[in-house]
Order: structure tokens, then sequence, then C-alpha cells
């Protein structure tokens, strides 16, 4: 499962740590491996990736792992090594969701992933940064500094699940977990150029989750490959009657489908994901990709979504709402941050919540509150919610006649830091291509597609059906190897 793909980014081969340490050390056990992850972390500490690294600790493990190989009882994912993004519980582990308002708090139990995985025999690391409660799309959010982008650290590494995306593009870890509300794992994995795969809503538990907006999160995985993201979800999808959104579904064996077979396969293209505002070399990558599978045997048809240029106000008008009814909880009562000097309990609410929330989050908060509040409700949020209806039909309509969707990733390639800070709306488009699955909640994976002219990656994404994994998990195997 350790990556082997040999890719240089702006001259960087990003797996050059591990050619060393590929002649020095046995990969084959898991403790060796462990201790190589732990030095490439020390060594890349400029990335800024993770906020807590489990070191000794995932030594310990990671021997016990080998202790059970050795002894043929080991779990489906024994020596994967797993970074996760630090808005999962793990218990006795800090979950700080990147923010002031949670820097001291330790999770008291694990989350329905994370034991899963530990049954499976996966090896945790550490937890990685992100933007603060999952609000963003560049990482630059975080409370902690931002993380930078191993393909050029001048640049953004998309977000919100930015260090989970670093992590595994650095060769920090062998695949890592993020969440994705709104493109939070798919962004990311573009900018980085790797995999990246939300499931359809329910596939996965999200109990253990910190929530940004419940309706829209879902956890997934990054990975150097569509079998290890196959890998991934195979331990972790499936019923959680913890989680009263956990849909009862068969669970298939993903990693049959990964067979190499698209004939016949119906792919759309939505042709309002191509306008003539796309970037051109993104654009050439994806015509590049359509080439490769019409020669391999796939169908491939124009389809409209036509309500797609609503996706963008409908997402944020909702998923806001959630954010400032879940995020009522962080007030200074019960745990997390409390404002010192406070002459009453409205001064404490007031501010323990000014102080411990940052810039971005309390503009979704007050954003969010504004479309929930008397007056307003019936003209924004109640009217978002009949287009986000239309949004979801359009899905239906498109997957009537194709199998699955080709569309970019994100509108460009990683921008660089502060580039679009000072403009919310312009950073809030780069999510334009990714919160329609969110919407719809629907399944969406985005694959490696080259690069452009500044050696910086392209992400390919593949949409599917609810519940429908398998495809497009078959579609981005076959793509990812065509671009690896």
């Amino acid at each position: 499962m350790i990556p082997t793909q040999n890719r240089k980014v702006s001259g960087v081969n990003l797996q050059e740590s591990f050619d060393s340490y590929r002649s020095q050390l046995a990969w084959e056990s898991c403790e060796f491996r462990t201790k190589a992850y732990l030095d490439e972390i020390q060594r890349r500490q400029s990335l800024n990736a993770f906020l807590t690294v489990f070191g000794d600790e995932a030594v310990a493990e990671a021997r016990r792992v080998d202790g059970r190989i050795a002894a043929g009882s080991a779990g489906p994912l024994a020596g994967m090594v797993i970074a996760v993004k630090d808005v999962l519980n793990m218990t006795g582990k800090p979950t700080t969701c990147a923010s002031k308002m949670l820097a001291s708090f330790r999770s008291v139990y694990d989350a329905t992933v994370i034991e899963r995985l530990r049954a499976a025999d996966a090896v945790f690391i550490g937890k990685t940064n992100m933007d603060e409660f999952a609000m963003g799309s560049s990482n630059e959010n975080s409370a902690f500094g931002p993380v930078k982008n191993p393909c050029d650290e001048s640049r953004v590494p998309g977000g919100s699940s930015g260090g989970s995306a670093a992590a595994v593009a650095a060769g920090l870890a062998t695949v890592s977990l993020g969440s994705d509300t709104g493109g939070s794992i798919r962004q990311p994995a573009a900018l980085c150029g790797i995999f990246g795969l939300k499931p359809t809503y329910g596939r996965v538990s999200r109990y253990g989750l910190v929530a940004f907006a419940s309706s829209f999160d879902q956890i997934g995985p990054f990975a150097h490959s569509a079998r290890d993201l196959a890998s991934v979800l195979q331990v972790i999808a499936g019923y959680d009657p913890k989680d009263s959104t956990s849909a009862r579904v068969p669970v298939p064996d993903y990693n049959a489908a990964l067979n190499g077979d698209v004939r016949g396969l119906r792919i759309g293209l939505p042709k309002e994901y191509f306008s003539n505002a796309l970037d051109s070399e993104i654009r050439a990558a994806i015509e590049r990709a359509i080439e490769m599978l019409r020669k391999r045997g796939a169908i491939i048809s124009e389809v409209s979504l036509p309500h797609t240029e609503y996706t963008i106000a409908t997402y944020y008008i909702l998923a806001t709402a959630e954010a400032s009814s879940n995020l009522a909880r962080f007030d200074g009562a019960r745990y997390g941050y409390r404002a010192k000097q406070v002459q009453n309990i409205s001064q404490m609410y007031t501010k323990s919540r000014s102080e411990g929330f940052g810039a971005e989050v309390k503009r979704r908060i007050m954003l969010g509150t504004y479309v929930l509040s008397a007056g307003y409700y019936d003209a924004y949020y109640v009217k978002a919610q009949k287009v986000r209806r239309l949004i979801q039909k359009d899905f239906l309509d498109a997957f009537a006649s194709v199998d699955c969707l080709l569309t970019p990733t994100a509108p460009s390639t990683a921008f660089a830091f502060g580039e679009k800070m000072d403009d919310p709306l312009q950073m809030y488009l780069s999510d334009i291509y990714t919160v329609s699955a969110n919407l719809a909640g629907i399944p969406a994976v985005s694959v490696p597609g080259g690069v452009d002219h500044q050696n910086l990656p392209i992400g390919i994404q593949i949409l599917g059906k609810q519940f429908d994994e398998s495809t497009i998990l078959k579609v981005a195997d076959v793509l990812g190897g065509s671009n690896q």
C-alpha cells in the first residue's frame, strides 16, 4: 500500500525521501514504515500539516500490528498508516478543529470510523491541520497557521482538509481521512495531486465527527490510488446505529470493481461545467481523459444540469444556517474556550465566542443566523431548500441516461497564499464544481489529471449515483493509472 508513483511536481519528487528508506529498511515491517513516516513528518515540518503527532504510541501500535501479521491474524488494513483530520474524535487525543475554541479539548470517545479502522489494524500517526471548524477552501483559516502545498510551498493546499491532503501528497502517511461538506476532500486532493473520495451521504457514519453542516458532511479518504480509497471505504462504510442518518444499504466489494473494464460505461459531460470560463489547461486535461476513456470503450455524451448556476448560493445559505445551529453549543459554559474577566453570563457567552472563533467562522455564523431569522427565513432558507430539491432532480434526470458524470474538480490549480482571502466570494467560488454533490447527496471522487504549465496538479472529478461508489472508483482507477 506504500505509494510507488514517481511523479515530479514543481521539480520536486514527492516520493524522493522514500527511495533512500527503501534501500535501508524492511518495508514489509509496519514498525519501520511508521518510523519512516515519522522521520518524514519531522523533515517536512514547514508544511504545518499536523497538529498532533502520536510518535512513540504509533510505533508501539505498529509493532503490535507486526505481531498480528506474523501470527496470521491481522486485519485487512494491517500496515496502513493513517493521518486523521482534527475534526474526528479519538479517545484521549486533542480534537481542536484547528480553533482556539477547542485548543485544550481532548476527546472522550472514538468516532465510528476510528473504531472500524483500528479494528482493521490500521495505525494512526497523528491529527492533521485544517480550516477552522472545516470552514474554508484554502486552509488559511486555521488558528494554528496555514498548511502549505507540498507541490509548491508558496501556494495553498486547498481546504478545509488541507492538512490531510498535504500529508498524503508529501508522503507523511499512506492514506488520510478528511471531511467533505462542499468539496473539502475533493478540492484539496485536486490541488495536491492525489485521489480524494466523498462517499454518498449516509454511506459512512458521521458519529464522532464535529459537525459543520449536518445534512452535507461526509467522511472520506485521501490516497495515492483508487485501490487504497476502495480499501479504506470497505472498512469505514456501512450502517451505524449511533448515527440516525446512516443508511441501511449493503456494502459491496469495492476492490472487485477495479477491473479496468469501462466498455459500455455511459459517462456524461454536464454542459454547464464546460463554459468558456473554464481554464484552458483544465479543459485540455479533461479532454485527454475523455479521449482515453472513449478508446477504452466508454460511451461519452453531453447532459444538462440546468440549476447549476444556483448551487453556490443554495449551498452557502443552507450550510451556514446549519453551521449557525451546530456551533451554538460552543458558548464557554460547558467545554472549550471561556473568556476571562467577564461580569455576567451574557458577557461570558459574547466574549467567549468573539475571542474563540476566527473571522471566517464568525462570518458564516452571522450569515447563517441572518437567513434563519424572522422575516428572512422564508425568503432565503425555505427557498434554498426548494432549489436544493431541484438540483437533486437534475442529477436524477441525468443519471437516467448515464452511469456517471465527468467534470473539473476545481476552477483553477493551487493559488498563492493571500490571493483570495480579501474576497470571500472568490474564495467560495473555489467550490463551484464540488458543492452540487453535497447538495444532492451523491458520491464523488477527484483524480489526478496531470499538471499545468506551472507544474501544478489538475484534478478531474467523477460523480456517481447514490451508493454507487463502485462505478466512480472504477473510472478513477482507470484515469489514475493513465496519469501516474
